[in-house]
């Protein structure tokens, strides 16, 4: 174990250490119409608001009655979770999936479920109190303070309060006087000297908008130039060396070669090209199978006898890499029936070349499962194979339970993949020539 992490190559996924801004100000001074704007511009899949109102805490009998008089301060730091907020951002920095609270207003608890943020590439952190705990500024990569008059704040917090959280008038107004208006003098406000941006006037503040809009933006240029640098550094040098142990291609005998000549034909048709290969990916899952685990195991045969067999030890789930790996599914039912799939759509960006991730959907509880198998007709350079591997990962699969089934795979993709995560297993039908993709 030891000589395999000696080995091990370093790979981050683009969403690891992201950039988390933080948007503060009093109550209604237009913290999430500004966030929502931020993100709008954008206009990317990975850019993701998380409000602090998730993070109130629930509350005991007497402080729940208390609420439902509007005499509970809502708007006072001790409401807030900041030791659970702390752990869940620092768990996005570090690329790990995070369970974020639901909190409830109509209840003023928690409720039982959570909401799950996976691989965002810049983190919206919007709040009364974004910018208050030191623990947070420290995670913080750009700080903002937005501003409003108090007569603004306090009709937009009539608005909210009412359509949204099911008060009265006299209750926001209650709390107005009693809870926000000396609680931003002593809490909220002072924050302004710790931002790196002042936004007043909120959305319509253009200019500060487009400040923070060209900052992301640089961010996540980045992040891409290197990402894509580190893909194209790993692997490199190691033409020379043999391919792990933990890369089984399939024996290449007379009835293999000859159902890849007609997949490969030009002329094949439809119909053939769909039988063959249905059968080439039966053949390796069950290929799969074997590098999975199994226990010793008795049974008694019709005629008596007693058998001495294997078992596996546990349930094999499989994720799909869309759109191609789809193409393995009837072989996967052939052999795996009653297998539970989940999917992972990885693209390619068609201008850098870079591997993206844009949607992710993986079986419950796969973090369990005994053997995972990852399916995915081919790889090239290897970025989708690792960035696919790193999912799993993330979400608490074990490396040494994935196994990576491909139709053919490049040799500097397989070096890659095995280098970064040693103990991961790949079957593979064809190894074919190299061919880089294009880096920018």
């Amino acid at each position: 174990m030891t000589d395999i992490v000696s080995k091990r190559a370093h790979y981050s996924p683009p969403w690891a250490d992201v950039s988390i801004i933080g948007i503060a100000g009093s109550s209604g001074s237009g913290k999430s119409t500004l966030s929502h704007a931020i993100v709008s511009k954008l206009s990317l899949p990975w850019v993701v608001i998380l409000s602090m109102d998730s993070f109130y805490k629930s509350l005991d009998e007497e402080s729940s009655r208390k609420a439902f008089r509007n005499e509970y301060d809502f708007d006072s730091p001790d409401a807030i979770d900041f030791d659970v907020l702390v752990d869940r951002l620092r768990d996005l920095k570090a690329g790990k999936r995070a369970e974020i609270p639901i909190y409830s207003f109509a209840k003023h608890a928690r409720e039982k479920e959570t909401t799950s943020i996976y691989s965002p590439h810049v983190l919206v952190l919007e709040g009364i109190f974004a910018l208050y705990d030191p623990r947070v500024l420290e995670l913080l990569d750009m700080k903002i303070f937005c501003e409003a008059d108090a007569d603004t704040c306090l009709s937009r917090r009539i608005l909210r309060d009412v359509s949204e959280r099911g008060r009265d008038i006299e209750g926001c107004i209650k709390q107005w006087f009693l809870y926000v208006k000396p609680n931003f003098e002593q809490y909220v406000e002072p924050q302004r000297k710790v931002a790196d941006i002042i936004v007043p006037r909120g959305v319509e503040n253009r200019v500060a908008i487009t400040m923070v809009i060209q900052y992301i933006e640089r961010k996540l240029i980045e992040k891409s130039k290197a990402h894509r640098a580190e893909l194209k550094t790993l692997g490199q040098n190691s033409e020379d060396e043999p391919l792990s142990g933990n890369v089984l291609l399939l024996e290449q005998t007379s009835q293999l070669r000859g159902m890849n000549t007609i997949i490969q034909d030009i002329d094949t048709s439809t119909e053939d090209f769909i039988f063959y290969f249905d059968r080439l990916s039966s053949l390796l899952v069950e290929q799969a199978m074997n590098r999975i685990y199994f226990k010793e195991m008795i049974v008694e045969t019709p005629t008596g006898n007693r058998y001495h067999g294997l078992k596996a030890t546990g349930e094999t789930s499989a994720v799909v890499i869309l759109r191609a790996g789809a193409a393995f599914e009837t072989g996967l039912k052939r052999v795996l029936p009653d297998c539970r799939t989940g999917r992972l759509l990885i693209q390619s960006n068609v201008r850098t070349g870079e591997p993206e991730l844009h949607y992710l959907k993986l079986p419950e509880h796969i973090e369990s499962h005994d053997s995972v198998l990852i399916l995915d007709p081919q790889m090239s350079s290897g970025g989708a194979a690792l960035m696919a591997v790193q999912v799993l990962v993330d979400h608490g699969v074990p490396e040494e339970k994935i196994v990576f089934v491909t139709y053919f795979a490049g040799r500097m993709g397989l070096m890659r993949l095995t280098k970064v995560f040693p103990e991961v297993k790949v079957v593979v039908c064809t190894i074919v020539a190299d061919f880089e993709e294009r880096v920018c």
